[in-house]
């Protein structure tokens, strides 16, 4: 993700620029930099309104418009470990998806999440929607009070699916954070004791 990362590269003669703390949207480590390129007033009275600052941790350079966008935007949810490929590829790119500010595309893949695990578990593929909620109710896999998040996702990708609705940045963090969780407990916390 991070193709600045590990190069012997450097930046040349990067200008001092007023300090500011970040999210890097490429190693997403939070830092604070004062380094990089000035975005400046037209008048040349030399107040900046924006900028390029560099990353400390891994030299990448994170965009500040003037109106105070930051772009690359730092993706929401943490690695998880253990998780089959697949999953993990989904998962990942239901993040990454939150960083280019597709909530909509990131709250579907979130739903086909849930139809993956359910299948990874031995549900039968080609099943509706639903019968991938029973199953992992009934084989044990939503932890106690889970079932609510389970059906809040499946109505967020209902709505995202078969309504004419967008979806915003709270609801893709909602249910990242629950695929996240559910995730680890279903992979990464069995796999930690043998």
């Amino acid at each position: 993700m991070n193709f600045f990362y590990n190069l012997n590269l450097k930046w040349h003669q990067p200008q001092k620029l007023e300090p500011v703390s970040f999210l890097c949207g490429y190693c997403g480590i939070k830092v604070s930099s004062e380094k990089g390129l000035k975005i400046i007033e037209s008048s040349y009275n030399g107040k900046q309104k924006g900028g390029v600052y560099i990353c400390p941790n891994c030299n990448g350079p994170v965009f500040f418009t003037p109106k105070g966008d930051i772009f690359p935007r730092p993706i929401l949810g943490n690695d998880v470990k253990k998780v089959p490929d697949s999953l993990s590829e989904l998962y990942n790119e239901a993040r990454k998806c939150t960083g280019e500010g597709c909530y909509t595309a990131s709250v579907l893949l979130c739903r086909k999440i849930l139809m993956n695990i359910a299948v990874n578990q031995g549900a039968e593929e080609g099943k509706r929607f639903i019968e991938y909620v029973l199953y992992l109710e009934e084989k044990g896999f939503i932890p106690p009070n889970g079932k609510k998040w389970v059906d809040h996702i499946r109505k967020k990708g209902n709505e995202a699916n078969h309504e004419i609705k967008l979806m915003n940045q709270k609801d893709a963090k909602e249910l990242l954070i629950f695929i996240e969780m559910l995730l680890k407990f279903i992979y990464e916390f069995p796999s930690m004791i043998d």
